[in-house]
């Protein structure tokens, strides 16, 4: 539930059925507007599947992962299955601890630079996921990315679709268990920098401050694409935001020319050749911010057969989240494709 997602709109239910836990898009959560593919929503729903399995991991299970194990049930992204008992490593325990201390930092970060050594930490985190971090401050394609964010941003602007379905998940109450409450917005900057920060999560209260003029930005790739390399992006974001959480970095996404067609096209073909660009981050030093709220997991946790998870394992302590205990009809689905084993 801790994962990200666009205008915190928490795209995912989950059933769970014995030793197995399918995670599936829900579509009356995707932002039909700002992403008609319904890619950003599998992105989400990726990092939750993370989520999970290394809340697993951590205290002491080995997971099975499943990407898309059913073609016949498309909104069916991902099956994890409990695999036995597993020894917690530590690098697993730091970032499973992250994961209630994550949050997007919508704020003005400081200058102090992101170091190499945190850098190298970032992109082997994006390695062992099976994608790729790159980071474009010292890149050409730095001035290209700004100028569509740009575009973008200016488009949105004057989009009325856009306007009105982002006013619906923003602005909302600090109680709100979804959506972006104002209060988590950030401030007016009063000097416009080189990359435009989303204008709909400013907050006109606060005084206006200024921004870094040269935000560190870096791009999740992966060498694939398509409905699977979304939801495995996610999974690769999201051990990217902890390894930077549990760093002490914070960070915020620049989604703008991911949204509109005129530079979604653009952006792609400025990274061909290296791999599927997925989301844009914003990465640096930045005082802590409100996090915003989630709906409890009972809310969108089905279970249809109790776990049967095995005990007695070694655990790390870390703890979290909950379950249902609706009761509905056991359903079956047929398991294809390679499994991914973690633990």
């Amino acid at each position: 539930m801790r994962a990200p997602s666009p205008h915190n709109t928490q795209p995912w239910r989950f059933v769970v059925d014995g030793p197995r836990i399918e995670v599936w898009l829900d579509r009356s959560r995707v932002l039909t507007v700002a992403d008609p593919a319904r890619r950003e929503a599998r992105l989400s729903c990726g990092a939750a599947v993370y989520n999970l399995v290394l809340m697993l991991r951590s205290n002491g299970y080995g997971a099975a992962l499943r990407i898309l194990p059913d073609p016949a049930e498309y909104d069916l992204l991902a099956v994890v299955r409990f695999d036995g008992n597993v020894h917690p490593a530590p690098a697993d325990r730091r970032l499973a601890e992250a994961i209630f201390r994550r949050h997007t930092n919508r704020r003005p970060f400081s200058t102090q630079p992101v170091s190499t050594v945190a850098r190298v930490r970032l992109r082997s985190a994006a390695l062992a996921e099976g994608g790729l971090l790159e980071f474009l401050d010292t890149s050409s394609r730095y001035a290209k990315v700004a100028a569509l964010v740009r575009r973008a941003e200016a488009e949105q602007a004057t989009d009325a679709a856009f306007q009105a379905e982002s006013a619906r998940w923003t602005g909302r109450e600090p109680e709100s268990s979804d959506g972006v409450p104002t209060v988590a917005f950030g401030p007016q900057p009063d000097l416009p920098g080189a990359l435009p920060l989303r204008a709909s999560h400013q907050n006109p209260t606060i005084p206006s401050r200024s921004f870094e003029q040269d935000a560190l930005v870096a791009v999740v790739l992966t060498p694939d694409h398509g409905t699977a390399a979304d939801v495995r992006a996610g999974l690769v974001l999201q051990r990217v935001l902890l390894t930077a959480t549990a760093d002490g970095l914070a960070t915020s996404f620049v989604s703008q020319p991911f949204e509109t067609k005129a530079t979604r096209g653009p952006l792609l073909e400025l990274f061909r050749g290296i791999g599927q660009p997925h989301t844009l981050l914003r990465i640096g030093h930045g005082l802590p911010t409100r996090m915003t709220a989630r709906r409890p997991a009972t809310d969108v946790t089905t279970v249809s057969a109790t776990p049967d998870a095995p005990m007695g394992g070694p655990s790390s302590g870390v703890s979290g989240g909950g379950h249902s205990t609706e009761h509905v009809s056991e359903r079956h689905h047929a398991d294809q494709d390679s499994v991914v084993h973690h633990g």
